[in-house]
């Protein structure tokens, strides 16, 4: 009987020498969420003419 592509995926993805590179690909996704989320703060901050208020939040 055949594999299906889950199982496959599973089977290659919980090898030990993969564990770290998908525990890598969260991070990286979770930086990428957190960059974006800013961008639109600071998008929506700029067009209420708050850019002074950007400017705080990046150096604190």
């Amino acid at each position: 009987m055949e594999n299906s592509g889950l199982e496959n995926f599973l089977l290659i993805a919980t090898k030990p020498d993969n564990i770290p590179i998908g525990t890598m690909l969260l991070f990286v996704g979770w930086v990428f969420w957190v960059a974006i989320s800013q961008m639109i703060k600071h998008d929506r901050w700029i067009k209420e003419g708050k850019k002074e208020k950007v400017w705080d939040e990046m150096i604190k």
